[in-house]
């Protein structure tokens, strides 16, 4: 009995040693639980939380010639990718003298090469993709085919990284949103599209059936830590140009995935201790009339409630100018999602009518000079309401992400070539399971 007990205790001893050895570990932020990652996006005692990466370096280096690897102490991977995708960070002087502020930032994550940024799907997606491919080969799902569900952005950036590595990746889309999916290279053979009769909810919903079938793995969305952390790299390079945090984040969301993120990464540049101790105000917008966390936390509540907040809404997306922010199930409720987000950094939710979105749009362009994709506009005008209403004064410190743009510069300097679907969905049962299945295969099998 002494030798067993021994025994487990010296593995219990060496698997700490391990544990303290790794780059991180996550941790549930419901339970503390410090979990190794095998590519796990939940809580294994099943906690409806949110899990983080502990890093186990605090204070950030920021390398040279990587691109977003340039911060990759503080991101969940060990490999590099030969991608030069890494947002830029410049003050204003046109669009923030126009709105009176002497200290406006703005972070850029598109293509205009003039500033440094060469961003091809022209949206910050593209910082999402490459540590998710390499946090999936890495810890223990190397072999498996990702499968991404979105409207359009988010996939389309996956599919670049795969039509530029190789690495194979199956995107679903809405139908509406095909036009969205293209990249600047002509190979799209590790690219399997599917499109769907419905809207970004019902991609997510037949992604979860979809992996269920041997030899593919779900992405994970909002809970994937390499997803948040590759965001995370805008707030980095903003505090190695700006020297300290803002004092306001203002930031367009769908999911608020990208907003979480940038908590997340304002909680490590603190504990770093060189960029200020205060946390910043994050404010968030959405795109009227399909608000549905601006319509909750208008209320005080924590919980989306379906009749109240997302009334008609189906009707409502379609009438969005920004329908890529259309999210049905955002991580809003979930412990360290948006809700908590927003209480921990005192922070506040605009809600952005199409007119203020366009106005704002052509306000920015004419200021700038660079255009920007929808979803930006919305957080554009957002700070423009914030301004009127004295929400934020002419001498605070405020970061803008601009999350897209540059479309325009791009068709300068690059053909987009359309990726061709490969199959479309119009209702998911079990005879349309089994030829999914029968197409992946093959596609597996041609790779």
């Amino acid at each position: 009995m002494a030798i067993s007990h021994f025994r487990k205790l010296q593995v219990g001893y060496n698997a700490k040693c391990k544990m303290q050895n790794v780059k991180y570990h996550l941790r549930c932020l419901e339970c503390g639980k410090t979990i190794q990652d095998r590519y796990t996006n939940t809580c294994p005692e099943g906690h409806n939380s949110l899990l983080r990466t502990v890093y186990k370096t605090k204070r950030i280096r920021k390398l040279s010639g990587e691109g977003m690897f340039n911060y990759i102490d503080w991101l969940p991977v060990e490999e590099t990718l030969p991608i030069n995708a890494s947002p830029v960070t410049y003050k204003s002087e046109g669009f923030g003298k126009e709105l009176g502020l002497k200290n406006l930032y703005i972070s850029f994550s598109g293509y205009w090469p003039e500033k440094g940024v060469f961003m091809k799907t022209c949206t910050f997606k593209e910082l999402e993709a490459p540590p998710t491919f390499l946090r999936a080969k890495e810890s223990g799902s190397s072999g498996k085919i990702l499968v991404v569900p979105s409207a359009g952005n988010t996939s389309r950036a996956f599919a670049e990284v795969a039509s530029m590595t190789g690495m194979p990746v199956v995107v679903i889309v809405p139908k509406s949103c095909i036009h969205r999916m293209w990249t600047t290279t002509e190979n799209h053979d590790s690219i399997f599209l599917i499109s769907v009769d419905g809207d970004y909810s019902d991609a997510i919903a037949i992604s979860k059936e979809i992996v269920k079938i041997e030899g593919l793995i779900e992405e994970g969305g909002a809970r994937n830590v390499a997803r948040r952390d590759g965001m995370g790299v805008v707030e980095l390079e903003a505090a190695f140009f700006m020297k300290v945090l803002p004092d306001y984040y203002f930031q367009a969301v769908g999911s608020g995935t990208g907003a979480i993120a940038a908590w997340e990464t304002f909680i490590r540049l603190i504990e770093d201790g060189r960029f200020g101790w205060k946390m910043p105000k994050i404010v968030i917008s959405q795109n009227l009339p399909f608000a549905p966390m601006f319509s909750a936390w208008q209320e005080g509540r924590a919980e989306i409630i379906a009749d109240k907040d997302m009334r008609n809404a189906e009707e409502a997306i379609k009438e969005m100018y920004a329908d890529v922010l259309s999210t049905r199930n955002p991580p809003y409720s979930i412990k360290g999602g948006v809700y908590d987000m927003l209480g921990h950094s005192k922070g506040k939710i605009y809600g952005v009518t199409n007119e203020e979105c366009r106005i704002a749009e052509k306000l920015f362009e004419s200021e700038e000079g660079i255009d920007l994709v929808t979803a930006a506009s919305v957080a554009v005008a957002s700070l423009i309401k914030a301004v009127d209403e004295g929400f934020v004064k002419k001498e605070d410190r405020i970061l803008l992400n601009i999350t897209g743009g540059g479309y325009k510069r791009l068709r300068e300097d690059y053909k987009m070539y359309e990726i061709e679907e490969r199959m479309e969905i119009k209702s998911l049962d079990q005879l349309a399971l089994d030829e999914i299945e029968r197409e992946v295969m093959e596609f597996v099998k041609g790779l």
